[in-house]
């Protein structure tokens, strides 16, 4: 199996993304790779009608960009030891995900999932089934809360 040096943890700041960083910080921690912590600000969908063509959607104010920033660079090993790097980028989250673990080389997307079904799912898509199945390295999913340490 190929050693795991570079792993890529994408957060929408959740408390689902919460549990899938503990685990992220925990493997980067035990492989001793660097861990690289995405957010990635989504541009409003346009939705055209006809042949009438809507102007594209502004980028996220100054404001929404400082804010997602400080919250991104306050994610830190809760252990020290772990080489983190913060990435903040705009546009579609699972085209940006894909783009980040292609450009870093990472060996793992770590993501969290809401584990929507049905017209939901449909509805909104699935960000996280999106980089399954367009990924070109392994992706681990969490959508339960973990497991906790024995005492």
């Amino acid at each position: 199996m190929k050693a795991i040096r570079t792993l890529l943890h994408a957060t929408d700041f959740s408390p689902l993304s919460e549990r899938a960083w503990e685990l992220a910080c925990l493997l980067a921690r035990q492989c001793g790779a660097r861990l690289i912590v995405l957010h990635v600000l989504e541009r409003p969908r346009v939705v055209y009608s006809g042949v009438a063509l809507a102007p594209p959607p502004p980028p996220p104010a100054d404001e929404e960009r400082q804010a997602a920033w400080e919250q991104l660079r306050r994610m830190q090993p809760p252990e020290a030891g772990v080489a983190v790097e913060h990435r903040l980028e705009e546009g579609d989250p699972a085209t940006a995900i894909l783009q980040v673990a292609d450009e870093a080389a990472a060996d793992l997307i770590i993501l969290g999932t809401h584990g929507r079904t049905g017209l939901s799912r449909l509805l909104m898509g699935s960000i996280a089934e999106q980089v399954v199945r367009r990924a070109t390295c392994p992706v681990l999913t969490v959508k339960t809360p973990l497991p906790s340490e024995p005492a």
